[in-house]
This record gives C-alpha cells, sequence and structure tokens, in this order.
C-alpha cells in the first residue's frame, strides 16, 4: 500500500519536473557532461567487505530518523571512514530527501555517489546524470524488464552505474535478462516494509557469480557484517543504524573494524 502510493505520487513529481525544464533541455544539458563512474570499481573491492553508506533522513514508517541532519558533514564522515561509496536518498514526499543533496555530497566528497530514488522514467536517469550521480537505483518490482533494460542501458552510455535491487526470485531473472551487472538484495519487503536479512541467504544463490552483490537494509551489527561477507556479499548498503547513531564514526568503527 505504502509502495502504491509511493509511485503515484513519483509521477505527478516527474511530470512537474518536465514541466519545469523539458527533456529535450534536460538531455541539452546532460550532453555536455562527461561521468565516469567508479561505483562499481568501489563497491566490489576485494579482500573485505565494502560499505555503501546512506544519507536518509526520514522514512514513511519511521518519520524524522537523524534532527541534525547535514547531509554533507555525514558524507564526510563516510569517506574519512572507508565507505566505498554514498548513497543519497532524493525522495522528498516520503524520506524528506532533495536531489540537490547530490551535488552538495559530490562537491565534498571523492568516493562516488548513488542516487537512490523510484526511478519509472526515463526523465530520472537523464536527471540523475546532471545532479552528478555515478550510480542509479533500479527497483525491479516496479519496472518491467524492457523498463530495467533502457534505463541499464541509457546509464551506461551516460557513464552511470546501475543497482538493480531485488527482493525474490522473478527479481532476480528479470535483472539478470535486463543486463544488471550490480544486484542488490533489499531485505526490506517493500510492500509490508517488514526486515528479515536471510533474504540475502535464500537469494545470493540464484545470482550468478559473475555480477557485484550487494546486501541492503537490517544490517545492524559487526555480526551481521560478517554474516554478509560470509555468503559471499560484496557489499553492504546501510543507513539507519548510522542515522540513529550519537556518533556515526564510531559506529561505523564498531561496526566494520577495518
Amino acid at each position: 500500500m505504502i509502495l502504491s502510493k509511493i509511485i503515484q505520487e513519483k509521477r505527478k513529481v516527474v511530470e512537474a519536473a518536465k514541466m519545469n525544464l523539458s527533456m529535450k533541455e534536460l538531455m541539452e544539458k546532460v550532453s555536455r557532461l562527461c561521468i565516469k563512474s567508479s561505483f562499481k570499481k568501489n563497491i566490489s573491492r576485494p579482500h573485505h567487505i565494502n560499505l555503501i553508506a546512506e544519507l536518509k533522513k526520514a522514512s514513511p514508517l519511521k518519520g524524522i530518523i537523524r534532527g541534525d541532519f547535514n547531509p554533507t558533514q555525514i558524507a564526510v564522515t563516510y569517506q574519512a571512514q572507508g565507505a566505498g561509496a554514498v548513497s543519497v536518498i532524493t525522495d522528498e514526499r516520503f524520506f524528506e530527501g532533495r536531489i540537490e543533496y547530490l551535488k552538495e555530497v559530490k562537491d565534498r566528497v571523492t568516493i562516488p555517489i548513488l542516487r537512490k530514488d523510484f526511478i519509472i522514467d526515463e526523465y530520472q536517469v537523464y536527471e540523475s546524470a546532471l545532479w552528478n550521480s555515478d550510480a542509479i537505483l533500479l527497483i525491479a518490482d516496479i519496472l518491467t524488464e524492457e523498463e530495467m533494460r533502457r534505463f541499464i542501458n541509457l546509464s551506461k552510455e551516460l557513464g552511470m552505474d546501475t543497482l538493480c535491487e531485488v527482493h525474490n526470485e522473478e527479481d532476480i531473472h528479470k535483472c539478470i535478462e535486463a543486463g544488471a551487472q550490480i544486484i542488490g538484495i533489499n531485505n526490506r519487503d517493500l510492500h509490508s516494509f517488514k526486515v528479515d536479512i536471510n533474504t540475502t541467504k535464500r537469494l545470493i544463490r540464484f545470482i550468478p557469480d559473475s555480477k557485484v552483490k550487494v546486501s541492503e537494509s537490517g544490517i545492524r551489527t559487526y555480526e551481521d557484517v560478517m554474516f554478509m561477507k560470509s555468503l559471499g556479499i560484496n557489499a553492504v548498503l546501510i543507513g539507519e543504524v548510522f542515522m540513529e547513531a550519537a556518533d556515526i564514526a564510531a559506529k561505523i568503527r564498531e561496526m566494520f573494524r577495518y
């Protein structure tokens, strides 16, 4: 129910954005850019599990998670503590994100930036490039296989990587057929918002060894991180536990022990 509301609202947001800046104007602006993403490389570094650290002010279920939310300051902390990439939530209505955060964060850190939003239109792919994203999230549950393929190919043309998110075997099949190179298993069911980190254990065997594998949601302890490493996960996407921490740097050190 929450997901359908988010998508309904997102369609309105995209249409409003098109009224403000046409698709033609957006494509012209993006054509002048030269993006060379290091996202895939950074989250698949060997010998240890990599961190995609997320900026997440609020969520539909919990409301405000971090009151003193300073995205650039937090991103700098993430980089200093060894994160391979920063995930920036840009949805405004349900997560209190802002697309402007992408450029603000990019200007302050050298690690790649993932735009995390509900991408349903190729306009948003171009938009992500314009706002300095190195990669975008594509959610298999809300896209057809053809849309996935189109958005993956367009992202590649623009120099960006794609993190393709799955929650079941059907999603995995869709992503593989669409040409996904990075597959993220979301331990959170986007329909019920229930979290079970064993979802990764159940699904990872269906993902070919040639793909970069990410686990998302519900990872809150050092033991959780080591569990994911033991399964063969390349990177973990973590945000909420950091947003709840009084000392973010200390929490990262506690969970990763680099």
